[in-house]
């Protein structure tokens, strides 16, 4: 194969690529290849990157995605954690590469940052604006989100590939919100784009996956940090028994009397009975008003976890 001659996306086209590259799919890393020509064009529809955009990718694989931003003439910057991809990408997009130290490109170029994309300060690889394109790992879509959205300077847009399951826990309405859920609602707006099998993929991965596009609110939406901060305690507590009524449960994980979370949630208006993931963001953001300052948790309990890890894709 040359690299300036990718191979059809196909998956004996993947199996092939893998095979004559010397690479395979990891499950280790959770990688599952995008073979499905009309979902890359989708999400590449969706990102409508632009000449000179710079657009942050995590992730990329094979380079099938990357592709496709390039000849768009994005400025790429690319993390891949597997040193195998990461050669091969080298070679595949030799003409575009950035030398390696240098800052991002001009239009149509490939910065490629090898290494763990959890170990990157990922808001500040790019300059502003930036856009962040990708097919996530899987098993780290709620750690980078966390990063991308509860960092400074956040990017303009997200589109990106995860687990159905996680997609739908994202968008959820009041009556399925998760912690994850609340975080993200918090700081975006979020739409699911299409569902995609996991026939889409090679090596086919054991769930359904999903395309959103997150786009964030304008940094004065945001709540003052230490207050913010307070936020996501009063959320987390309330998430360690999201089927529990709401005042139980926080009574038990907050350093609060019953007889004060119980004030605090009438003047709220909110219902006792009522249970966590029932709560939509503007309501927590009352509910923490009211309540006021929570003192320290002795407690010192981890948020609770919201995702799992399974397959990805890249």
């Amino acid at each position: 194969m040359s690299p300036a001659s990718p191979p059809r996306v196909d998956p004996a086209a993947i199996r092939r690529t893998l095979r004559e590259s010397g690479l395979r799919a990891r499950h280790s890393l959770s990688q599952n290849f995008l073979v499905d020509v009309d979902v890359l064009e989708a999400i590449l529809a969706e990102a409508a990157p632009r000449s000179g955009q710079n657009v942050l990718e995590i992730g990329p694989g094979l380079g099938f995605l990357t592709a496709g931003l390039l000849e768009a003439a994005a400025s790429v910057t690319a993390v891949e954690l597997d040193p195998g991809l990461a050669g091969f990408l080298r070679d595949r997009f030799v003409a575009a590469l950035v030398p390696p130290g240098h800052g991002p490109g001009g239009p149509g170029s490939l910065r490629l940052i090898e290494g763990d994309a959890l170990d990157q300060p990922l808001t500040r690889l790019l300059p502003q604006p930036y856009d962040v394109v990708a097919n996530l790992p899987y098993h780290i879509t709620s750690p980078i989100l966390h990063r991308l959205l509860g960092e400074l300077p956040r990017p303009g847009r997200l589109v990106l590939m995860v687990q159905r399951e996680v997609a739908e826990r994202i968008a959820a309405k009041p009556g399925g919100l998760s912690y994850l859920s609340v975080f993200v609602q918090y700081h975006a707006t979020v739409r699911i784009v299409r569902r995609v099998p996991p026939t889409a993929f090679e090596p086919a991965p054991a769930v359904d996956s999903a395309v959103i596009v997150i786009e964030p609110f304008a940094e004065d939406d945001r709540l003052d940090p230490v207050v913010e901060d307070a936020l996501w305690r009063l959320v987390q507590a309330a998430f360690r028994e999201r089927r529990k009524m709401i005042h139980n449960v926080l009574a038990r994980q907050l350093p609060l009397s019953g007889d004060a979370i119980a004030a605090a949630l009438t003047v709220a208006g909110i219902d006792p009975d009522r249970r966590p993931q029932t709560l939509a963001v503007g309501e927590w953001i009352r509910l923490l008003e009211a309540i006021g300052p929570i003192g320290p948790d002795a407690r010192g309990r981890r948020a609770p976890r919201d995702t799992k890890p399974s397959g990805a894709a890249q």
